[in-house]
C-alpha cells in the first residue's frame, strides 16, 4: 500500500508540474497571439463585412414648437417658434445582386498561422424612388475601416457608365436625381484583403431585403459558418473549390452572411493542449507497467517511476519550446523519440531490454504518443482515447486474466 501511496504522490507531482507548464504556455500564446493579430490585420486587413449600400434623399420641414417663459414679475407666457428639420428618408433597395470569390493563403507571423485572403467582390444593386415626387438622391456605400485596402474600387450606372464619387467618413458617397417611380441599378466592383473571416450584410440592421442574389466562391472547400449567420440555399463543392448561393424574393432579418476560413494548427494552443492532457497519458502507462511489472515480478522501485514521470515531462517541455524553431511535425517526432530513449535506456537497467522495449516502450509509445497525436485530429480527440481506454482495458485483463495476484504479491518466504 504505501508503494502505492507513493507513486500516487509522484503522479501528483507531475501533474501539478504540467498544469505550471500548460499554464506558461498558454500565457505565452495568448500574449503573442493579441499583438501579432493586430499586426497581421494592419499587413493585411481585418475581417471583412461588407454591408449594402443606401439611398436617401433630404426631408426639410418646418416645425413649430411652444415654448414657456416667465417674465420677471413670474407670470408664464407661451410664444411658438419654428425651426427647419432636415430628415433622411430612405428609397427603397429592390434588388441585390452579389458574386464574391475568396482566395486563401496561410501566412505564418512568429509561431502563429493566419487564414489570410484576397475577395474580389462584384455586385449590382436596383434603387426605386417609390416617394411619388423629384428626388435628389444621395447614395453611400459603406467601407470596412481603415486597415482594409481596396483596389480598383469603382462604381457605374445602369449602362456601364463610371459614375464619380467621393470618399470620406468611411463611405463612398454619389448623388443622382430619380424621377417618381424611377429605378437605377449601380454596379460596385472591388478587390481587397482580409484574414479569417468574411461576411456580407443583407440590411442595416433589422430590415427588409428584397430579391436578393448572393453567390458566393472560394478556392477550398473546408468551409465553415459563423454563429449567427443565414446558411447557404444552395452549396456545394467539385474540383477543390466551394459555391454557395443565398437567394430570398423577401427577407427580414438582421443576420449577415459569412464565412470563417480554414485554420492551420497553431503550434501554441496545440502545445497547451497536450500539455494539460499529460497526467491523463501518464496515468495509464503507470497502471500498466505497475501491473506488468507485479505480474513477472519486476522490482520497480517508486523513485523509478519518478524519473519516468520526468522523462514523460521531458516530450512536452521539448515540443513546447522546439516549435518555436522548428514545424509542427519534426518537433513532435523529436521529442518523441527522445523521451522513449529516457525511458528504455533507463528501465533497461533493472528490468532487462526486452521489458524495457515491449511492456514498457510500446506503453509510452500508446499513451505518450499516440494520445499526445490525437490532438491533431480536431473532433476527434476524446473519441479516439476513449476508445484506447477500452482497449487498454480489454487487454490487460485478457493477459492478466489467469494471473495469481495473491502468489504474485506475497512477501517472499525467508531462506
Amino acid at each position: 500500500m504505501n508503494r502505492l501511496v507513493a507513486i500516487g504522490l509522484i503522479w501528483l507531482g507531475c501533474a501539478v508540474a504540467w498544469v505550471i507548464l500548460g499554464s506558461t504556455i498558454l500565457v505565452r500564446t495568448d500574449g503573442i497571439s493579441s499583438s501579432l493579430r493586430g499586426e497581421v490585420h494592419q499587413l493585411w486587413g481585418p475581417p471583412l463585412e461588407q454591408a449594402p449600400p443606401r439611398a436617401f434623399f433630404h426631408d426639410v420641414k418646418t416645425v413649430t414648437d411652444t415654448v414657456t417663459t416667465k417674465d420677471a414679475s413670474g407670470v408664464e407666457q407661451q410664444a411658438e417658434r419654428q425651426r427647419r428639420v432636415d430628415t433622411e428618408v430612405d428609397i427603397s433597395l429592390d434588388s441585390t445582386l452579389v458574386r464574391a470569390s475568396l482566395a486563401l493563403e496561410q501566412r505564418r507571423k512568429g509561431l502563429l498561422w493566419f487564414p489570410t485572403y484576397q475577395v474580389d467582390f462584384r455586385s449590382r444593386y436596383g434603387f426605386v424612388n417609390d416617394s411619388g415626387q423629384v428626388r435628389d438622391v444621395e447614395l453611400v456605400f459603406p467601407l470596412a475601416g481603415e486597415d482594409a485596402l481596396y483596389d480598383g474600387f469603382g462604381v457605374t450606372d445602369g449602362a456601364g457608365q463610371p459614375v464619380p464619387t467621393s470618399i470620406s467618413g468611411g463611405l463612398a458617397r454619389w448623388t443622382a436625381r430619380f424621377d417618381p417611380g424611377e429605378r437605377r441599378d449601380y454596379a460596385v466592383a472591388y478587390r481587397s484583403r482580409g484574414t479569417s473571416q468574411w461576411r456580407y450584410r443583407l440590411t442595416q440592421g433589422m430590415g427588409r431585403a428584397t430579391n436578393v442574389n448572393v453567390e458566393l466562391e472560394t478556392d477550398f472547400t473546408a468551409v465553415d459558418f459563423p454563429p449567427g449567420t443565414l446558411s447557404p440555399s444552395a452549396h456545394g463543392s467539385k474540383g477543390g473549390r466551394w459555391h454557395g448561393a443565398w437567394q430570398f424574393s423577401s427577407l427580414i432579418s438582421s443576420k449577415p452572411i459569412g464565412v470563417d476560413l480554414p485554420q492551420l494548427l497553431n503550434p501554441g494552443p496545440l502545445a497547451s493542449r497536450i500539455t494539460f492532457f499529460a497526467p491523463v497519458g501518464l496515468l495509464f502507462f503507470f497502471f500498466v507497467v505497475a501491473v506488468f511489472a507485479t505480474a513477472q515480478r519486476r522490482d520497480i522501485h517508486p523513485l523509478n517511476f519518478f524519473f519516468f514521470g520526468c522523462a514523460f515531462f521531458a516530450f512536452h517541455l521539448l515540443f513546447a519550446y522546439l516549435v518555436d524553431h522548428l514545424e509542427i511535425a519534426p518537433s513532435f517526432g523529436l521529442a518523441s523519440a527522445v523521451s522513449i530513449l529516457l525511458v528504455a535506456t533507463y528501465a533497461r537497467l533493472f528490468v532487462g531490454w526486452r521489458f524495457a522495449l515491449v511492456q514498457m516502450g510500446l506503453s509510452q509509445l500508446i499513451y505518450l504518443v499516440l494520445f499526445s497525436f490525437t490532438f491533431f485530429w480536431e473532433g476527434f480527440t476524446g473519441l479516439a482515447i476513449t476508445i484506447g481506454a477500452v482497449l487498454t482495458l480489454f487487454v490487460m485483463m485478457q493477459l492478466t486474466g489467469r494471473v495469481s495476484w495473491r502468489a504474485v504479491t506475497a512477501p517472499p518466504q525467508p531462506a
